[in-house]
């Protein structure tokens, strides 16, 4: 990249940063400094020293042995500097129709931008789905003497092939797996931002779905040049978190300029919120997002990674692993197909919205109920063996309402024989419907502090096909950073300060208890008609109705298509 890297600039755009002085350090042996100096926007100022800096990031990430050069480039295309007609060069549709944002580039580089892209189309047959793609080559222009050397940047981000580590998606299964992980994380990290989506948006994923173009495309060059640097020198997950970033301080906004949200198309909530981005700068830094983001507690890279495929294999058994219609990939209750005694189709939507994306994308599928098999234990475990998570609904006879999220399947209860013995993962939750909704997720999720680290061998964590734990194929051992610990982990893997904080779920012949620790979340009895509700210390809930109960109607749902059912 050596040369005139600033040959595509609109310098008039670009304010205090200076292309003419001499770059400070580029080349670091220490990974910490580096990581440090990307975050704080060491190079933010001096363009010729960014340019340099990336210079020697790109070289040094391992890539597939043949991957195109800049003379591929130029053998192909030639290396014009001359004014391009984007016309020319149409994007191709793997870019879903993403246009490439301006980023302070010339008006005539705009045509130089589509000519890399279209050589990157011809040179990588493989990539079916990249939509950052435009906002990423038109970054990687302004530090480039060239289009020839822009293409080879951009090949080096797509052909890395370092084993757990990507740049950019670059299938539709890659690319929607990471909206459904982002929105997990949204679930765990950002609730209040969440709560807003899904009183907001008539769909919350499909405005997930966008996390990827707020960060390439909708901020303002000055913010997305920060965010490259440390993605750069971090990886992917940075995007996670500063996408995280922007919905808080979205948030922040939406609360300080509305008295109350009301509900809206999602098209309408995604322009707002994009609006919101990419006028970002009149209410937040460059510094002040990248702190937020960094402030963020968030899995650790391994356990996003589990997170990922968790969402591709549940994609992949759907069948969705090519670009269709959206509503193949949106919450899947339908309200013609959907048909409950205890609550309306708007109201499972809601709790709908809590679950985990994987098994959001199934239908709903009523395994029991009270009112058609009885008021039975036994064949409340009949119907609902085999099937993995469930929901459970309970309507009272006082008409208050209130259920859980169960991760595992109840068979799983016969490990401990006759005696009373709880199971179960951090994804469990219970929640009340009636005053208001309410969701209580498992207390470590927002109270790390209160686990650590399993320290013998026979704790080592393992994880099937679903990501729920399970005997069978060996992972490494949990991290010792307890702000690391993930739902998808069942209690088992970690030694727990108490012993109450993970009590899930436990059924015998007598009761099922879901919640423990000095009082039961929910405690039924085996005819089914007898409860009662405490708080607990698993999900550190209020009782969830009155606190002794009689059962009007209980259900029981499942997840159409969902794996393991």
């Amino acid at each position: 990249m050596a040369g005139d890297c600033g040959v595509f600039v609109d310098w008039s755009q670009m304010g205090d940063v200076s292309r003419d002085a001499a770059p400070g350090k580029t080349e670091y042996k220490d990974l910490k400094e580096l990581k440090q100096h990307a975050r704080s926007g060491q190079w933010a100022k001096n363009h010729s020293q960014r340019s340099a800096v990336y210079q020697h990031l790109l070289k040094a990430l391992p890539c597939r042995t043949v991957t195109p050069d800049a003379e591929v480039y130029r053998d192909i295309v030639g290396n014009s500097t001359s004014k391009r007609n984007p016309s020319a060069y149409p994007l191709p549709e793997f870019v879903d129709g993403t246009a490439v944002p301006q980023y302070c580039l010339k008006a005539e580089s705009i045509g130089s931008v589509h000519a890399v892209i279209s050589c990157v189309a011809g040179q990588f047959p493989d990539i079916s789905h990249c939509p950052s793609l435009p906002a990423v080559t038109a970054l990687m222009m302004h530090w480039s003497p060239d289009e020839a050397q822009c293409f080879e940047s951009v090949s080096r981000m797509l052909a890395c092939n370092e084993p757990g580590r990507r740049l950019l998606d670059q299938t539709f299964l890659a690319y929607e797996s990471a909206c459904m992980t982002f929105g997990d994380l949204v679930h765990k990290y950002c609730p209040a931002a969440h709560k807003l989506m899904v009183a907001t948006a008539t769909d919350v994923l499909e405005v997930y779905s966008d996390w990827q173009r707020w960060v390439f495309g909708d901020l303002p060059f000055s913010f997305a040049a920060r965010v490259l640097d440390v993605f750069l020198v971090e990886g992917y997950k940075v995007l996670y978190r500063v996408a995280l970033a922007i919905l808080k301080f979205y948030r922040k906004q939406f609360v300080a300029s509305n008295s109350a949200p009301s509900k809206q198309d999602s098209a309408a909530v995604r322009r707002d919120i994009q609006t919101f981005v990419q006028s970002i700068g009149k209410s937040v830094t460059p510094d002040k997002l990248l702190e937020k983001a960094f402030s963020i507690r968030l899995f650790s890279r391994k356990e996003i990674t589990l997170l990922q495929l968790a969402n591709e294999k549940s994609l992949q058994q759907k069948g969705i692993t090519v670009k269709q219609k959206r509503q193949n990939v949106q919450l899947a209750v339908n309200a013609d197909n959907f048909s409950s005694e205890i609550v309306s189709a708007k109201e499972i939507r809601d709790i709908w919205s809590w679950i985990p994306e994987r098994f959001a994308l199934c239908q709903p599928q009523l395994l029991f109920t009270t009112s058609t098999h009885g008021c039975s234990l036994n064949r409340f475990y009949a119907h609902c063996e085999g099937y993995e998570p469930t929901l459970l609904l309970i309507r009272t006879t006082d008409r208050e309402v209130c259920g859980a999220f169960l991760s595992t399947d109840w068979e799983e209860r016969k490990r401990g024989g006759n005696k009373l013995s709880f199971f179960g993962t951090g994804e469990c939750f219970v929640f009340r419907m009636k005053p208001e909704m309410e969701r209580y997720e498992w207390v470590i999720i927002k109270h790390p502090e209160l686990a650590k680290s399993a320290q013998s061998a026979e704790d080592q964590s393992s994880v099937e096909d679903n990501g729920t734990p399970h005997s069978g194929e060996t992972l490494e051992k949990p991290t010792t950073d307890s702000s690391h610990l993930s739902p998808f982990l069942s209690a088992r893997h970690f030694n727990l300060n108490s012993r109450n904080t993970s009590m899930f779920m436990a059924g015998n012949v007598d009761s099922i208890i879901i919640g423990g620790g000095d009082g039961n979340a929910l405690y039924i009895d085996s005819e089914l008609n007898h409860g009662r509700t405490e708080r607990c210390l698993t999900f550190d809930n209020p009782p969830l109705c009155a606190e002794s109960f009689q059962v009007a109607l209980l259900e029981v749902w499942g997840f159409k298509d969902a794996m393991g059912s």
